[in-house]
């Protein structure tokens, strides 16, 4: 079975939206959950994350960083993909909490509408606050605020909303509004900094993690981190974890050893792995 690109998209710089159709995948995937990829027979596995399923079509966002994912950008609409594996990964809690508020930083963005749209079918009170280098990145926004009961937008350089970042909003809001729950998906040190504005409220935070995936299935152990001095693999036990109980320098620590994947893919499978982030691109 192949998997046709219905329809391929640049949104900014570098970024792209496709939408695959996978019926399989778009039946059954959830808020907070990935697919991975492989373009061809001997081509590398790519995780991305869910942005949003339609019919039998799932929708992903990605940054073309790489060998394989600038192969990806370079497809169009009726070109087919060889695999797409999926869902994989646990879904979000989107049960009835209350005031939750979604923070999205650069690609991250993309993943929230997804999630917006479960938590608010669940009755909870949605308020999205995201941020990017300048308004271009502002990743379906306009998507974005229809499926939130309120948007906040910040800009590192003020070219739109508000000057600065998504944790100083989150600041001012726990000291105004009851919050519940709190997600950030972004990079890690915008995630590891934004949650640190809720270590001392005992606020619900979440984070989804993007660490290093070969396999997906907890097989490879390249995806482990540290969680409440534990160790998990993002890919079964996650995505998502306790954003207070990460080891985040761990973390950080393991995406600058392995910045685009190819020394953990040449230690696991034995050979010289092609070149090409090995990460969900979504956030």
């Amino acid at each position: 079975m192949v998997y046709e690109i219905e329809k391929a998209t640049q949104i900014a710089d570098n970024i792209h939206e496709f939408w695959i159709n996978a019926p399989q995948v778009a039946g059954h995937g959830k808020a907070g959950q990935f697919l991975i990829i492989r373009l061809d027979d001997s081509g590398e596995r790519i995780p991305l994350t869910i942005s949003a399923v339609r019919g039998d079509s799932v929708r992903i966002v990605f940054m073309a960083v790489g060998k394989t994912t600038k192969q990806l950008a370079a497809m169009k609409a009726g070109d087919c993909i060889k695999d797409v594996a999926g869902p994989l990964g646990n879904p979000s809690d989107t049960s009835k909490i209350g005031n939750c508020v979604l923070i999205g930083g650069g690609v991250g963005i993309a993943c929230l509408p997804i999630l917006a749209k479960a938590l608010k079918a669940a009755g909870n009170h949605v308020t999205g606050i995201i941020g990017a280098r300048n308004e271009k990145l502002l990743l379906l926004s306009d998507e974005l605020e229809k499926e939130c009961d309120e948007l906040v937008i910040c800009t590192d350089d003020g070219s739109r909303g508000y000057h600065g970042f998504p944790a100083d909003i989150l600041k001012k809001r726990i000291e105004t509004d009851k919050i519940d729950a709190v997600w950030i998906i972004g990079p890690a040190i915008m995630m590891k900094i934004t949650s640190m504005a809720t270590l001392s409220t005992g606020i619900k935070t979440i984070v989804n993690l993007n660490p290093i995936m070969v396999d997906g299935t907890g097989m490879c152990g390249s995806c482990r981190v540290t969680v409440d001095g534990k160790m998990k693999f993002a890919c079964v036990d996650g995505p998502e974890f306790d954003a207070h109980l990460v080891d985040w320098n761990e973390l950080m620590n393991r995406q600058r050893i392995y910045p685009d994947g190819k020394g953990v893919r040449r230690a696991l499978c034995g050979r010289s792995a092609p070149s090409g982030r090995n990460k969900r691109s979504c956030r």
